[in-house]
């Protein structure tokens, strides 16, 4: 049994609402063996992990699984349950898993949650499955690990997810974004985090945001400047200056009172300070062990104190207690720091809420400095002071003062934010009682300033040792989203099988029209504000990514396709418009996809994920469309649900307007708005961009999904009819129903690659010119499954007498005119009497299919990249037509466009 590969889903997806990661599993030997078939399996199994006997599994209750260990299952799904318990077990807490068939015997995806801010490249998820394999294979071939082997294991992956987790600080910014709605991204393993979406977007990092001033930032990292701005402003500071060598370092420790203090003029988190000097010896050492510039100053009296302060605002304080430990009589300092390390609450770094105390030669300074050892053993009571500095990073601990402070060091704060330039800032301060009102002008100097910090950790402010915790992040996300902003911006998911990407792009230009700077990602790539930022196939959660995080986008118009969802989970966590265009037949066959009902299992996680309150926007003339308002998961009670539909008298569109429901629909020529028995014509069909005066239906259809999405965000109707007329197809839709004219013959263009798509192409031709007027250049994909391919040839057969067949130059796993050769079969067994001809390339397919064509014909091109076929239609001579071609007998379509009034042979303008 081994792990063939593994894949992260980023977000919500097709298994639940959180991030998960995938394991495919070959299963090898085991492959049609269960658990029931091993004798012994689940004793030795439950004996390694006594914790497996409470896992509920499809029984719902507690022994669940182990009934099912004793009744047989597969070990796919036991490595499922061994990776949720051995992730328990390090503490990352997740309890979602699932194991399915992935279509070949032994080979299973098993899914399994993971924690929501987790880094989608950490290594933890994989090393977590191989940890389950390994154990479950030990068991099966005996005994199974020792418990010490077990530990160790433990043991190292815990270090691991430790290493990869958010920090107490950051965790804090995350935790109180969520709780506002606030969208959270966290960049790779760092504490890079990304609030919010488009221009209200923020950027923290730690403690830090990107409104942090660098000259601040730069002031705060040298002790020297920050001690001279501030005593020029008469902020109480410590006497003291800067040493670059150990004699200016000895000559300022000569004119100060000690004892003193010697801190690297450059330092943080407490490294290399020295405090309680006394003599030459003692700072000339602490001066080498810097290497580098010093600030000497003289030691003040008094407890040392942090105050945070954010964006002017004093929201917490703490009494910083350097890290010790309490004799009992027996136990030596090393026995002593051991026992206080074993505190959960204890990591190593900033992991945890408070740092384990390391024994070091700073530590054995200040034991000898008391005249202990490591091996002293303390009497009862007895406190023995480990470091000099108190800063939680060196093992420190803290108690909240913050209803103690008194308005004078609150208001001394604040004057010294402003000084410095930060929006967050810890300010240390040594004083007496932070209670007690300031002395100014004391000589000598009992209170002071001793450090201003930017990026200040938060630990000792989240989980003090003594008193009460303070939300100190939601204290800065409060500054960075002032008011109650949850940082969105309105964003629409756009899906279905055909037709998605022309409704994405509809829907941007009927939102820019109002102003906004729409951000868009679709099949083509992602446009921000109208400019193409990448080329690619944009339809993924990155791409989503790309826009939500771009920080002039007003808008997010997000085109969102089966394959990125499967395979990477959606980019973002409600959208407040969900569209689904229609749900056919294609894609089936790849990713587990088996059924169009798989088909609108997936494409539903669209709906399932537009917030409660939100809009839903579904084609009432699609059956599989309409079954997903009732899905349980899609909760549709609660959202808005408005149908678009070209049949004004479909009994969806009836009984929902008979309750009070919105609908936009095709009526008499019309693209109407209706809510209720109001009807509000919009625009005539006739004027629709690109529906050729009402043949081209599903052009309508498309037109009438983005009307809807961008009336739900706002858009007034009056604008809507003079924006939607203002698009372009040949420039803002390019390749799909675009048409062109070469001498006496059409070039309908058209992105068209599976069967709907395809007999919706042909209806609208046979309509402008009728069938017998029709040839066509044909390129289907390869990696549909032959049953596709085969409809999508009896498609072409019923509509065309004359076609060109060409491959794809990317096969997609196909033999070299394979799939060319399949289509040929298929129409020629639908159509016997079939012209058919193959072709090399798209190049010879589209001079062949014209050679077929007659003066008055038109040549439907179906193409796979759009690039390549633009410029050879350019080469060859062809112009986009600036009209619409006609035929006899048209007049009778829904539309009231002069156009299609006119007689005679069909023209292109």
């Amino acid at each position: 049994m081994k792990i063939e590969s593994l894949r992260r889903l980023r977000g919500p997806n097709v298994y639940l609402s959180r991030p998960a990661v995938v394991a495919r599993l070959l299963l090898g030997d085991l492959a049609g063996v269960e658990t029931a078939d091993v004798t012994g399996f689940t004793e030795r199994l439950l004996r390694a992990m006594p914790g497996l006997a409470e896992h509920h599994c499809a029984a719902g209750v507690p022994g669940g699984f182990v009934s099912r260990l004793r009744g047989g299952t597969y070990f796919g799904h036991v490595s499922e349950h061994v990776a949720i318990e051995l992730s328990q077990l390090i503490g990352r807490d997740v309890s979602f898993g699932r194991t399915v068939g992935a279509g070949e015997t032994g080979v299973y995806d098993v899914i399994l949650e993971c924690p929501v801010d987790e880094s989608s490249e950490s290594p933890v998820p994989g090393e977590l499955f191989q940890a389950a394999i390994d154990l479950v294979l030990e068991v099966h071939r005996g005994a199974g690990p020792s418990a010490a082997v077990l530990s160790r294991r433990l043991t190292g992956l815990a270090e691991l997810a430790e290493r990869e987790a958010t920090g107490p600080s950051t965790r804090s910014i995350i935790t109180a974004a969520r709780r506002r709605g606030i969208p959270v991204e966290r960049f790779d393993d760092l504490s890079l985090l990304r609030l919010g979406w488009g221009h209200r977007r923020r950027l923290a990092w730690a403690a830090m945001t990107d409104r942090t001033s660098a000259v601040g930032v730069d002031i705060a990292g040298d002790k020297h400047v920050t001690r001279r701005l501030l005593d020029e402003a008469g902020i109480p500071v410590a006497p003291g200056g800067a040493a670059a060598t150990v004699q200016e370092a000895l000559r300022l420790f000569a004119a100060l009172e000690a004892p003193v203090v010697v801190k690297p003029r450059h330092g943080r988190q407490g490294r290399d300070v020295a405090l309680h000097l006394t003599t030459p010896d003692e700072v000339a050492e602490a001066f080498a062990a810097i290497g580098g510039e010093a600030v000497v100053e003289q030691q003040l009296d008094g407890s040392d104190y942090r105050v945070l302060v954010v964006s002017g605002e004093v929201v917490a304080a703490a009494e910083r207690v350097a890290a010790h430990v309490v004799g009992d009589g027996t136990a030596t300092v090393a026995e002593l720091v051991d026992r206080v390390n074993a505190d959960p609450r204890r990591g190593v770094g900033h992991s945890r809420v408070l740092t384990r105390i390391d024994l070091d030669d700073a530590t054995d300074r200040v034991l000898r400095r008391a005249g202990l050892t490591r091996a002293s053993v303390p009497a009862d009571g007895e406190t023995v002071w480990l470091c000099d500095t108190a800063n939680l990073s060196t093992g420190g601990t803290s108690r909240d003062v913050t209803d103690q402070v008194h308005p004078d060091v609150t208001r001394l704060c604040q004057r010294i934010v402003a000084l410095t330039g930060l929006d967050i800032a810890g300010i240390d301060l040594r004083l007496p009682d932070i209670g007690d009102p300031l002395q100014p002008g004391a000589e000598p100097v009992t209170a002071g300033v001793i450090e201003v910090n930017a990026v200040p950790g938060l630990r000792m402010h989240l989980a003090p040792a003594h008193g009460r915790p303070r939300d100190v992040g939601d204290a800065i996300v409060r500054a960075m989203f002032p008011g109650g902003s949850d940082g969105r911006i309105p964003a629409v998911a756009v899906t279905g099988t055909n037709g998605k990407t022309t409704v994405t792009r509809l829907i941007a230009h009927l939102l820019s029209g109002s102003g906004l700077r729409a951000g868009v990602a679709s099949t083509d790539g992602v446009v921000i504000d109208g400019r193409t930022v990448q080329v690619a196939d944009a339809t993924g959660p990155r791409s989503a990514q790309m826009v939500l995080g771009d920080p002039h986008v007003e808008v997010a118009v997000l085109e969102t396709a089966r394959g990125g969802l499967l395979r990477r989970g959606l980019g973002y966590d409600w959208s407040d418009v969900g569209v689904i265009t229609n749900i056919t037949a294609d894609h089936l066959g790849q990713d587990g996809l088996d059924s169009v009902e798989d088909l609108a299992h997936v494409k539903a996680v669209v709906a399932e994920r537009v917030r409660d309150g939100g809009t839903l926007v579904l084609n009432a003339d699609d059956p599989w469309v309409r079954s997903i308002a009732d899905r349980p998961r899609v909760r549709a009670d609660r959202k808005r649900l408005i149908w678009f539909s070209v049949d004004a008298q479909s009994p969806v569109l009836t009984e929902h307007l008979a309750r009070g429901g919105a609908a936009y629909v095709l009526h008499d020529g019309w693209l109407v708005q209706a809510t209720g028995a109001r009807r509000m014509p919009l625009l005539r069909v006739a004027e629709v961009p690109g529906a050729y005066g009402g043949a081209a239906l599903h052009v309508a259809a498309n037109a009438l999904a983005a009307i809807a999405a961008a009336r739900a965000l706002g858009a007034r109707p009056e604008n809507l009819a003079d924006r939607l007329a203002e698009f372009d197809p040949a420039v803002a839709n390019p390749g799909r129903g675009t048409l062109f004219r070469l001498g006496e013959v059409s070039l309908f263009v058209d992105y068209a690659h599976n069967p709907a798509a395809l007999a919706a192409t042909l209806r609208t031709l046979h309509r402008l010119w009728g069938p017998e007027r029709c040839v066509a250049a044909v390129t289907l994909p390869g990696d549909r499954r032959d049953d596709l391919l085969a409809a999508s040839a009896q498609v072409l057969a019923d509509g065309l007498t004359r076609v060109v067949l060409y491959d794809d130059a990317d096969p997609r796993g196909r033999a070299p005119g394979e799939v060319s050769g399949l289509v040929e079969r298929e129409m020629r067994a639908r159509r016997p009497k079939l012209t058919a001809v193959r072709a090399d390339g798209f190049r010879d397919a589209v001079t062949a299919a014209l050679r077929l064509a007659v003066p008055g014909e038109v040549v439907l091109v179906i193409y796979e990249k759009w690039a390549p076929m633009r410029a050879w239609l350019a080469e060859l001579g062809a112009t986009p037509a600036a009209g619409m071609p006609v035929r006899a007998g048209v007049a009778a379509l829904p539309s009231r466009h002069p156009a299609l009034r006119r007689t005679g042979a069909p023209v292109s303008g």
